[in-house]
């Protein structure tokens, strides 16, 4: 059950008429209107098609209603403005199939049978975990949650560069700046040392590519204990992290692992003219394909980023022949690589390249611009968040709570604060996030949702402790917002899931909080002498069940209390 039936249910009633009226294969956009006194659906097609058929969209609005006929739990249909067909539903509809709503709610078969990898967040060894692996991590989580949603077998990775030039930075300064201990900070210190000497001194550069290479053929015993060391901590950090974060990876892929496949598979199509040598190095000639060009292996004879990610695809599908999709999340400033990455492999490997999906998001940034770990003022997944932690500490520093309690809600408050303003908007464009905005209890926020749950699922508590009755025998003489909200949520997760796009499941929780919030403002919901009470509190059960599916969709905890 859910409102996509009866949207279904229209569509073809208006491709029927609109292709007896000499349209060839129309299409149908019905929208949600924003006044929900104009109706449940709303539609222009009488304003696309009125050119086609020569006459007025007025008049051919009137035509296609006329044509319409009954469908069935359609209570009436009407014109608005210029020629815009607005539909309601009837209240039956809802009281007949709100109170059937169960823990599967919103579940779809849009991915049944399929085996979908999701690969996200990817953090380097070595560099600083940083506020760009939050924003992809937020985002993968979700998407895998919302292709799990879909009745997929979702299979969560994880890329982490553990070789390449800003392992050979680090280690080159850590050898130049020997401490007794190295841990997560002095690792991040040394990859800036190391970078900015790399740019400006040349001997220290050459002395850096060769250190590169030993650490890709493990020649030096001195550099492999110090690779080793910063390997093994960095993962270490890493995994505490993805806990907070509420991520848990079936598969860790690593750079050193599928290096040597990539080397293989440029040389092998290399002899089939797929590359071609230039100045030592290995090409792919983008611009035949309509990308650039980029270089797959260097002039020292080593696989670059491009020829590990080929090794890298290869290696999922052969782990997992069965894949039916690969998704993969970086920042945006990937997208030309990933470009050139998939027209090569439409090449190499077709039935791979229709598989992949490239999802880049933008920047989450203060107002003072873009980090950069390699200048060293990034922004650490650390930072973040304790700012974060700072403001919900003085949020509930009245509130009565155990340690257990305490911490519970200040770990997911500040989560919640941050998956929000990265998964609120589009995914694609830059966002700069205000702390404060972020960690309010009210409007337009994650910790907003929270305590709408939380809110709801305390007057669940207290309609059991007062012993009211689950029984509905007395409906509503008419349905509210809230009921016509509710049962849109298996089409808010479908055009999710078909846009890659949680933003949709964001505001639409926004809009169902606020529906509650003003449905329990203007409603007694427990009410021994009131025999609508029983109606209410499961109505109230419904949107509590509506509101952890999504949150959790989001990768968003609802706390105990709040």
């Amino acid at each position: 059950m859910n409102i996509g039936n009866m949207r279904d249910k229209i569509k073809i009633s208006l491709i029927e008429i609109l292709e007896k009226l000499g349209i060839e294969n129309p299409k149908i956009e019905l929208e949600h209107p924003e006044d929900i006194l104009h109706g449940d659906f709303s539609t222009n097609i009488a304003l696309v098609y009125a050119k086609e058929l020569k006459i007025n969209p007025k008049v051919l609005a009137e035509k296609i209603i006329n044509s319409i006929g009954d469908i069935e739990n359609i209570e009436r249909i009407e014109i608005a403005g210029i020629g815009f067909i607005n539909f309601r539903i009837k209240d039956s509809y809802f009281f007949n199939n709100i109170l059937k709503i169960k823990e599967s709610y919103g579940k779809n078969n849009l991915d049944k049978n399929k085996e979908i990898m999701v690969e996200y967040t990817d953090p380097n060894p070595f560099k600083v975990f940083h506020i760009g692996h939050l924003m992809a991590n937020t985002i993968g989580e979700s998407l895998s949650r919302i292709v799990e949603f879909s009745g997929a077998e979702v299979i969560r990775a994880c890329y982490q560069g553990d070789v390449g030039l800003h392992v050979a930075k680090t280690i080159w300064a850590i050898l130049d700046n020997t401490e007794n201990k190295i841990d997560i900070k002095y690792l991040g210190k040394m990859y800036v040392l190391g970078n900015e000497k790399y740019e400006i001194d040349e001997n220290v550069k050459k002395e850096i590519i060769e250190i590169n290479k030993k650490i890709f053929e493990k020649s030096d015993e001195k550099i492999n204990k110090i690779y080793k060391e910063g390997r093994d901590l960095s993962l270490e950090y890493f995994d505490t992290i993805y806990r907070r974060l509420g991520t848990k990876f079936d598969e860790f892929f690593f750079e050193s692992e599928v290096a040597e496949d990539g080397l293989k598979i440029v040389k092998e199509f290399l002899k089939k003219g797929i590359f071609e040598e230039s100045d030592g190095a290995i090409i792919f000639h983008g611009d035949k394909y309509g990308e650039h060009t980029r270089v797959f292996i260097n002039s020292q004879g080593l696989p670059t980023y491009e020829a590990k990610e080929i090794g890298l695809i290869k290696n999922k599908f052969k782990k997992y022949p069965n894949l039916n999709e690969s998704i993969v999340v970086t920042a945006n400033e990937q997208s030309d690589y990933f470009k050139v990455i998939i027209a090569s492999l439409k090449v190499m490997y077709p039935d791979i390249a229709v598989k992949m999906k490239h999802i880049s998001h933008g920047i989450l940034r203060p107002s003072s611009g873009k980090m950069s770990s390699r200048k060293g003022n990034v922004v650490s997944a650390d930072d973040l968040i304790s700012e974060f932690e700072v403001l919900v500490k003085e949020k509930i520093k009245d509130r009565e709570f155990n340690k257990d309690e305490y911490n519970e809600v200040l770990n997911d408050v500040s989560i919640s604060a941050l998956k929000y303003t990265i998964l609120h908007q589009a995914i694609g464009g830059d966002i700069i996030y205000d702390p404060k905005k972020a960690v309010s209890f009210e409007g337009d926020s994650g910790p907003y949702l929270q305590y709408a749950t939380v809110r709801a699922n305390a007057v669940i508590v207290k309609a059991r402790e007062n012993n009211i009755s689950e029984k509905v025998e007395t409906l509503p003489e008419k349905v509210d917002l809230l009921e016509r909200l509710l049962i849109r949520f298996p089409e808010i997760i479908e055009r999710s899931r078909l846009e890659y796009a949680p933003h949709y499941i964001v505001t639409y929780l926004i809009e169902l909080s606020s529906a509650f919030n003003s449905y329990y403002a203007n409603n007694q919901i427990i009410d021994k002498n009131n025999s609508l009470s029983p109606y209410r509190i499961a109505l109230t059960k419904v949107f509590v069940q509506v509101m952890k599916s999504g949150l959790w969709i989001l990768g968003i905890k609802v706390p105990g209390r709040m």
